[in-house]
């Protein structure tokens, strides 16, 4: 008797240069599939033609690939520096993560896999987000905001951005801050699964989130930055741990 595989939705919203977007896309032909149903959802938000091609070529050498035009358009700028992104690109992009949301209920998927188009991946990434056993977690990635500046990781503690431990009205001086920031850095760096406060970009949903009302939908009441943000309050407040 076979046992029944994993179901697994790779969602996307795609606005990439092509020689980025070709590399992550030789990555996820490198996942492990193995006991698992991979299929694909990508929404090509592209401007450049060859980005767009490169997604119909993936949609036709995969099986199980749905490719959806956004029809929008919208500046984004990106260069050697930073990413330059507006209110209407972040919402934009919410409705788009959404929409996959949307889609991997009505399949009935076991998890999603919500994942952005500048990453590329490890063979073993999914199964390694399955066996953590966590409705609702993320590859730690680390980054630099700016070419100089120190390399961090994408996950976070409080608030919008803050990487150590405090207490509600607790007042912390600079080396107690600094103190607590290179105890979470040091953590983070230690193999295993941490409970954070805000993660993003690389997430695992697992079917009981999708259905408990986990999404990127604005809070209007929170004028914090970022649809992850909203997306990882709103599970918080649905009794999820995101790790």
């Amino acid at each position: 008797m076979t046992s029944k595989k994993v179901r697994v939705l790779v969602g996307s919203p795609i606005y990439q240069k092509p020689h980025i977007l070709q590399k992550f896309l030789l990555s996820l032909k490198r996942l492990d599939a193995e006991g698992k149903e991979l299929a694909y959802f990508f929404i090509d938000d592209n401007e450049d033609e060859r980005s767009s091609q490169m997604l119909e070529d993936f949609s036709q050498e995969q099986n199980n690939v749905k490719l959806l035009a956004s029809n929008q358009s919208d500046v984004y700028v990106c260069n050697g520096t930073t990413h330059y992104w507006n209110e209407n690109l972040v919402w934009k992009v919410a409705d788009f993560k959404n929409m996959i949301i949307e889609h991997a209920i009505k399949e009935q998927y076991d998890y999603l896999f919500l994942i952005d188009s500048d990453l590329l991946l490890y063979p073993q990434t999914i199964n390694q987000l399955i066996s953590a056993n966590k409705d609702i977690t993320s590859n730690i990635f680390w980054t630099k905001w700016q070419p100089d500046a120190e390399e961090r990781p994408q996950v976070w503690l409080y608030d919008e951005y803050t990487q150590w431990e405090i207490s509600r009205g607790q007042a912390l001086t600079d080396s107690e801050i600094n103190t607590r920031y290179q105890s979470f850095i040091r953590q983070m760096r230690t193999p295993g699964v941490h409970k954070v406060g805000g993660l993003g970009a690389c997430t695992l949903i697992s079917q009981k989130a999708l259905k408990a009302g986990v999404n990127f939908n604005r809070i209007e009441n929170l004028s914090f930055w970022g649809e992850d943000r909203h997306f990882c309050i709103r599970a918080a407040f649905r009794d999820f741990d995101v790790c």
